[in-house]
């Protein structure tokens, strides 16, 4: 058994000794993986830096409507799951569902496209000039109605 684990250890020297050492191999997989890492850290320093320019610079009700939006977005994708693993039995239950969610969400974001327009100071910039905030919200609320009005008649 000692000479086979002699021979063994011979061969496994003598097999080391006859590959080339390359010293390039090392270097060029650390300096991917540090670039790799320095890309990632990039990436989570400006994330960061959004982050924390979002939350310096909007008000607070944009701040709610972008919570509704990601609801609205966390409410769809859930009632897609939901159709993938269980089945749509009810199609027109699913269609009316989703399509309300899309619907709302495509009125949020105009409603707070014109809300981000209403907080810029130069009133000359903007598209519209004669919309008040009040009227947004209005214009909002109508349009809600009637799209859940119609995804109600839509349901049965």
């Amino acid at each position: 058994m000692a000479r086979k684990d002699v021979a063994v250890k011979k061969a496994v020297a003598a097999a080391a000794l006859a590959r080339p050492k390359t010293g390039s191999t090392t270097p060029a997989k650390k300096f991917a993986r540090t670039r790799l890492a320095h890309s990632f850290s990039e990436m989570f320093n400006a994330v960061t830096i959004t982050y924390n320019n979002y939350l310096k610079t909007l008000t607070p009700r944009l701040k709610l409507i972008d919570a509704f939006l990601a609801f609205l977005v966390a409410l769809g994708l859930l009632q897609f799951v939901y159709v993938l693993l269980v089945g749509n039995f009810p199609f027109n239950a699913f269609l009316g569902g989703f399509i309300s969610c899309i619907g709302q969400f495509v009125l949020t974001v105009s409603l707070r496209m014109q809300y981000a327009l209403l907080t810029k100071t130069e009133r000359a910039e903007l598209p519209f000039p004669l919309i008040t905030p009040e009227r947004a919200l209005g214009d909002y609320v109508l349009a809600s109605l009637v799209l859940h009005f119609i995804t109600f008649h839509f349901i049965n």
